[in-house]
């Protein structure tokens, strides 16, 4: 990104934020011990943004130096997923890494082609929903038949299992730190169990 770009990027979110509160030039030179004819031309375009004079307006705006100057763009907010695939099965990581609030969301395809998954137990809870197709849940005993549209929460203390039912399946789910260890890959080291 050019510095002329970044300019004015800043010029319009100091415009922005002064309008924002409400403020004339006028009053923002007074709280950040400008003239309005130097706020005027910095916001104009006419006069070159120094940091001296960026410290001050950004202090008087209530933010800082970084959120002034931080390039436009999407990477922050658009997450482009790659597939993790394995035999029968493709994750997308729709989160980066373990969000703020201590999970991550996954969509998941299951097909036919996966072998039938081995029960598993691990601390915490599972909630995921169903996109497309049907999933077959294998939760202790009991078999459910999960369909589009439909979504399953439960605790993951109780044995469970997911297959794909007649075709494949898509899901979105969010799993917490177990959950994450125990379903994606190069975090399986969940303690499996057979079906009692």
């Amino acid at each position: 990104m050019t510095h002329e770009l970044i300019d004015d990027i800043v010029r319009q979110r100091i415009r922005s934020l002064r309008l924002s509160l409400g403020w004339t030039l006028d009053t923002l030179a007074t709280r950040c011990f400008l003239s309005p004819s130097t706020l005027s031309r910095i916001e104009t375009g006419h006069r070159r943004i120094a940091l001296d004079q960026l410290i001050p307006i950004a202090g008087a705006l209530g933010t800082t130096i970084d959120q002034l100057v931080e390039p436009e763009g999407d990477d922050d907010v658009v997450i482009r997923p790659e597939p993790e695939t394995s035999a029968g099965s493709t994750i997308w990581l729709l989160s980066r890494n373990r969000d703020r609030r201590g999970v991550t969301i996954a969509k998941m395809r299951i097909t036919p082609e996966r072998e039938t998954a081995d029960q598993q137990v691990h601390p915490g809870y599972e909630w995921f929903t169903v996109l497309s197709g049907v999933l077959t849940l294998r939760l202790g005993e009991r078999t459910i038949l999960v369909r589009e549209g439909q979504a399953a929460e439960f605790s993951t203390m109780t044995p469970h299992a997911l297959d794909a039912n007649d075709g494949p399946v898509d899901l979105l789910t969010i799993f917490d730190h177990d959950g994450e260890r125990a379903h994606l890959p190069g975090h399986r080291n969940a303690r499996p169990t057979s079906r009692p």
